[in-house]
C-alpha cells in the first residue's frame, strides 16, 4: 500500500542565510543558503539541506537574512499619537505640562487608531511582539487579534483610581490571557511606585500569585527618582518593591527602565534568580538628558534579563528597536568605557533571546529553531548601506536599518511582504486620527490624569 502523502507546510522559505543561536549566551552563527520549514504557526525544520515539503506558500530569500522577530519590551502603543507633541522638556513638565493633561482626554476611539498606527510601524520595522501598558487595553487586544501581532498586554493603573483600578488590571488580565490564538499574554500593570501606594502594590503581589499573572511596571525610571525616594522613605524603588513583595523568586516581574538601580539594588535584583527582568529603551534617556542609562552589564552579571524597548512615541518619537539596539550597545560601550561591551552578537542576543525571556516567551519566541513559534522577519543586506559585509553580526547591529526588513512573520502567518503590509490600512488610519487629533490633544480644561511627583 503506498504511503499518502505528506500534507503541504504552510510556508517555506528558501536560499537564505539564518541567524541561528548554537547554544550558550552569546553563541549566534550564521548559516548560509538555509531554509525554513513552517506548519501549524511553529518551526517544522531550519538550517542547509532541509528536506523541502511541498508549501501553500513560498518564499524565496536569496539576499536576505532571517532572524527572530524583534520584541519591544515596553511601549505605550497607542502613544504614537502623540509623536512629537512634547519635544525638548524635562520629566516632570512633559507628564505634568503637556502628556497627562492630553490624556485625560483619551477615547477607545483614540487608543484604537493610535494602536493601529504603532502596529503598522512596528511590524514594517520587524517587531513581532511588543509589551504594552496603557489605558483602553481590551482595544488594543482586538487590534492585535486583527493584525496578527504578538503582544504581552497589561490594563496600566494609579492608586488615584481607587482599588477600581487594580481590578480592571486584573480583570483585563483573565480575560485577555491566552487570546487571539495564544498570541496574547497578559500581566498586572500598576504604573510605578511613586503613582501606586505599597498596599496597593502588596495587593498587586498577592494577585499575582494568586492567578500566576506576571507583573509590569515602572521603577527606578531615572536617579532623581531613586533619590526622591531615598530621601522620602530611606528605601530605593527597587526595595520598596521588594518590601511590598513583588520582587520574589516566585514572582515574573518586567520592570521598564531602570536607570536609576543602584548598587544597593542588585542584591535585591539578584534574589528573584532571574524571575525579574529589565527593559531598556535608551533613546529617550538620551531625550530627557538623564545621567545614567539601564546598567546593562551588572544586571546580565548578576542573572538578570534585559530585553530591549522603545518606550511610547511620545517619548522616543519612534518605535523602531533596531535603533535600540544599535544605541544600546554603543551607550553601553561609553558608559563602561570598553568598547568589548556590549559586543554586536551580545546586542543580537539582547534583541532576541532575552528580550523573549524579559517578556515571559523565553521558551517559545527569540530564536528559530524547530518548535519554535514561527516569528521571522527577513532582512535585505544588498543595499549599498551593509555592503561590504565583514562581520554580519555587525553589519545587521550597526549598518542595517529597520527599512531593511522585506517581511515579517508571526505564527508562521505573513504580515508583510517586501515591504507590502497586508493586515492593516495606514492611509485610512491616518485619516481617521487626523480627524481626532484637536480634541485629543485640547489641554485648555485644565485636567490631568495624575500628578508626576516622584518623591
Amino acid at each position: 500500500m503506498t504511503p499518502s502523502p505528506a500534507a503541504p507546510a504552510d510556508l517555506v522559505i528558501t536560499d537564505c542565510t539564518a541567524l541561528l543561536h548554537s547554544g550558550g549566551d552569546e553563541r549566534i552563527e550564521f548559516a548560509e543558503d538555509a531554509s525554513i520549514v513552517v506548519r501549524g504557526g511553529t518551526i517544522e525544520a531550519i538550517g542547509v539541506g532541509v528536506e523541502l515539503p511541498d508549501a501553500v506558500e513560498r518564499i524565496h530569500a536569496r539576499g536576505q537574512l532571517a532572524m527572530p522577530g524583534l520584541i519591544n519590551c515596553h511601549t505605550h502603543a497607542p502613544m504614537v499619537a502623540l509623536r512629537g507633541i512634547a519635544e525638548d522638556l524635562p520629566t516632570e513638565e512633559w507628564f505634568n505640562d503637556v502628556v497627562w493633561p492630553i490624556e485625560s482626554n483619551l477615547t477607545a476611539v483614540d487608543v484604537e487608531l493610535g494602536a493601529r498606527l504603532a502596529c503598522a510601524e512596528m511590524i514594517r520595522g520587524g517587531v513581532t511582539c511588543f509589551a504594552d501598558h496603557y489605558f483602553s487595553m481590551d482595544t488594543v487586544a482586538a487590534v492585535v487579534e486583527e493584525c496578527g501581532m504578538r503582544a504581552h498586554l497589561g490594563e496600566a493603573y494609579f492608586s488615584s483610581q481607587g482599588p477600581q483600578g487594580r481590578e480592571r488590571s486584573l480583570e483585563f488580565a483573565l480575560r485577555h490571557r491566552g487570546g487571539a490564538d495564544g498570541r496574547v499574554t497578559t500581566a498586572l500593570a500598576p504604573h510605578a511606585p511613586y503613582t501606586v501606594d505599597d498596599a496597593d502594590l502588596a495587593a498587586t503581589a498577592d494577585l499575582a500569585r494568586e492567578h500566576g499573572l506576571p507583573v509590569h511596571l515602572h521603577a527606578a525610571e531615572n536617579r532623581d527618582q531613586t533619590d526622591a525616594s531615598l530621601a522620602r522613605h530611606g528605601l530605593t524603588p527597587i526595595e520598596i518593591l521588594a518590601r511590598t513583595g513583588l520582587l520574589a523568586d516566585d514572582l515574573d516581574v518586567l520592570i521598564a527602565h531602570g536607570t536609576g538601580i543602584v548598587e544597593r539594588d542588585l542584591p535585591v535584583l539578584a534574589r528573584t534568580n532571574g524571575r525579574t527582568a529589565v527593559a531598556t529603551a535608551p533613546r529617550g534617556y538620551l531625550r530627557f538628558a538623564w545621567p545614567t542609562t539601564t546598567p546593562v552589564r551588572a544586571l546580565r552579571e548578576i542573572g538578570v534579563p534585559v530585553g530591549l524597548a522603545t518606550d511610547g512615541a511620545a517619548s522616543n518619537s519612534s518605535l523602531d528597536v533596531w535603533e535600540s539596539m544599535a544605541l544600546t550597545s554603543l551607550i553601553q560601550k561609553s558608559t563602561e568605557g570598553d568598547p568589548r561591551w556590549l559586543t554586536s552578537r551580545q546586542a543580537l542576543h539582547h534583541a532576541s533571546l532575552q528580550s523573549a525571556r524579559a517578556v515571559g516567551l523565553g521558551e517559545r519566541i527569540g530564536s528559530l529553531a524547530p518548535g519554535r513559534k514561527a516569528d521571522v522577519i527577513l532582512v535585505d543586506l544588498t543595499g549599498p548601506h551593509t555592503q561590504p559585509v565583514h562581520d554580519l553580526a555587525a553589519t545587521l547591529v550597526h549598518s542595517a536599518r529597520s527599512s531593511d526588513v522585506r517581511t515579517t512573520i508571526v505564527d508562521g502567518r505573513v504580515l508583510m511582504h517586501d515591504r507590502e503590509l497586508l493586515t492593516l490600512d495606514v492611509p485610512e488610519i491616518v485619516r481617521e486620527l487626523a480627524e481626532r487629533l484637536p480634541a485629543l490633544v485640547d489641554r485648555s480644561h485644565g485636567r490631568r490624569i495624575q500628578e508626576y511627583d516622584p518623591t
